[in-house]
């Protein structure tokens, strides 16, 4: 077993809870433990319904007082850029935590998704510099105008796979928009969101303007999500979670944007650049530890090149590095819990059933005392009916099929519950546009791992999500239309109750 990085910066004994400016205690303790070593890391302070309506109450006030509400755009976007700022200041310091918390390469979060949080911030705030309203002049004697206006306060709950990165999202542009807001971490990894929330006070944000509540889902997460005072809520994470939020959510009307589950289908043809789709493919299915919504976790590989390009994967698998995520050479990490080891580990009972072929890992690793570690596997499935090629496994997991013709490439791709994410590899241009019309997915990179372009649209077909993600959809969704009709001509009006004929 490789030894044990050295750390470097400083874990709070207990996580608490942020509200209106002030850190807040609570009697019950939940237990973070770290991926690597099976130690506890920290606690988390858990909010109660009590304390979830204090911080809800807290950002209502701040909204209502409109200390940020009100604040003029080029205020907002220079507090703004200050979190981008701040982020990229302490970049080391956030990926150590986010790797420390999660079990991802310490290369990744440096590299991805901490710089990610920063762009988040920046891209909202030259978005809202760029937002413009529509008039109307076609109605003789009237201008309406139509504009927008916060709209309120935000629940936004984070997902434990990428913390800082999708949690920001949310934040920055709920933010963006004027609004006020109660962010819930996942109780898994709360550790980044904690250290945001100080580099966001530090900016300048007024208190009451970012609230945060730690806490299990059944607790603090359906106080949260069934409260009658949130204006909107924004959750990513499990399918069966999005459920019982949105349920609670719609019991007060309250509109939601959920980006949920994936099993994205990554079609490689035979006409494909071989070694770019394999990177592709490698990357898509094992950077973050296999723990991302994003996986090609189906491959599809066209039958002329099957046999090779699947022996290429299981030996470039095989040579994978894994070990200490602290640690620069490590290419996979652990596994973020005991409970998503034991689950991802569960799929293997399925193969014998479904006629699946097992080529490389399969279990728990060998060679490390201490730590949630997972082989990278890949299986051969005879068809799309297999357990893993339905489900979302969510780990280092790779399910592969064969197949002859464009269309039963489509099928393939389009036979699941999900519909998030596709890739597609081929050097013919009429193969791609063929994608582009066939696969049912939200998003479709081709010839390319996931590319998140914030200008346009992320989100997820049938049991992927609900709504998207963007500068428009956010604006969208953060902030309220109105149209105000301003008479500019004499326009008699009837005179009701005069007496005239």
């Amino acid at each position: 077993m490789l030894a044990r990085a050295k750390p470097e910066y400083a874990i709070p004994e207990v996580c608490r809870n942020f509200v209106n400016g002030q850190w807040v205690n609570s009697s019950v303790r939940l237990p973070v433990i770290n991926p690597v070593d099976e130690q506890v890391l920290t606690e988390i302070a858990e909010a109660d319904a009590g304390l979830v309506d204090d911080a809800v109450g807290s950002a209502r006030r701040t909204f209502e007082k409109g200390t940020w509400s009100k604040l003029g755009l080029e205020e907002r976007q220079k507090v703004l850029f200050r979190i981008a700022d701040l982020i990229d200041e302490h970049a080391d310091e956030l990926a150590w935590l986010e790797s420390m918390n999660i079990g991802s390469p310490l290369s990744q979060c440096r590299g991805r998704h901490v710089p990610r949080a920063a762009y988040n911030f920046r891209f909202f705030a030259e978005y809202i510099s760029q937002s413009r309203s529509d008039a109307y002049t076609q109605l003789d004697n009237y201008l309406s105008v139509v504009t927008r206006e916060p709209v309120g306060v935000a629940a936004l709950i984070g997902p434990w796979n990428a913390p800082i990165a999708l949690t920001s999202m949310k934040i920055a542009a709920a933010l963006a928009f004027g609004n006020c807001c109660v962010v819930k971490p996942s109780e898994i990894s709360p550790l980044t969101a904690l250290r945001m929330v100080d580099l966001i006070r530090e900016s300048g944000v007024p208190d009451g303007v970012v609230n945060l509540v730690n806490g299990s889902g059944a607790v603090t997460g359906a106080a949260l999500a069934s409260h009658p005072d949130i204006d909107v809520l924004s959750f990513t994470g499990g399918t069966a979670t999005g459920r019982a939020i949105m349920s609670a959510a719609g019991q007060n009307l309250t509109p939601v944007t959920l980006e949920l589950g994936g099993k994205s289908a990554n079609i490689i043809f035979d006409d494909a650049d071989f070694e770019r789709a394999l990177d592709g493919a490698l990357i898509s299915i094992f950077s973050n530890n296999g723990q991302q919504c994003l996986a090609g976790s189906r491959i599809l590989v066209q039958e002329g090149i099957a046999e090779r390009f699947i022996d290429a994967f299981v030996q470039r698998t095989r040579n994978l590095r894994i070990g200490d995520p602290l640690l620069p050479e490590t290419e996979v990490g652990p596994l973020a819990t005991k409970q998503h080891l034991d689950r991802v580990h569960s799929f293997v009972d399925t193969l014998e059933a479904d006629g699946c072929k097992l080529l490389i890992g399969g279990n728990p690793c060998a060679g490390f005392e201490k730590g949630f570690y997972y082989e990278p596997t890949a299986v051969l499935a005879p068809d799309n009916k297999a357990v893993v090629c339905q489900e979302e496994i969510f780990g280092p997991f790779a399910a592969f099929q064969i197949f002859k013709t464009p269309q039963q490439a489509w099928d393939i791709a389009n036979d699941s519950k999900f519909g998030l994410l596709g890739y597609v590899w081929t050097s013919n241009y009429a193969t791609a546009m063929a994608a582009h019309e066939h696969v049912k997915s939200g998003v479709l990179c081709i010839n390319s791992p996931i590319i998140r372009e914030l200008r346009a649209p992320f989100g997820g077909y049938k049991e992927s999500g609900v709504g998207r993600e963007s500068g428009a959809a956010c604006e969208a969704f953060y902030s309220e239309l109105k149209t105000t009709a301003f008479l500019t001509g004499d326009v008699p009006l009837r005179k009701l109750g005069a007496g005239e004929a």
